[in-house]
């Protein structure tokens, strides 16, 4: 990725160091992004597990007075 980033900058005549450093850039928020996406993930396991756990607590409490 970082490299065709810098080939596409070096052919609209950016300077060699500029086009470098936009690439690196350019990766570092990659990285960034996908370190978001796995605490979202981890996030939403998280979310769904207090769910289902508050869904069956309920349940078994309004089971627990209607019988």
């Amino acid at each position: 990725m970082q490299s065709e980033v810098f080939e596409a900058f070096r052919s609209i005549n950016v300077p060699e160091d500029a086009a470098l450093k936009a690439a690196g850039a350019l990766s570092r928020r990659d990285d960034d992004v996908s370190s978001l996406k796995a605490d979202v993930l981890l996030m939403k396991w998280m979310l769904g597990f207090v769910l289902a756990f508050q869904i069956a607590f309920a349940f078994k409490l309004f089971a627990r007075i209607g019988g």
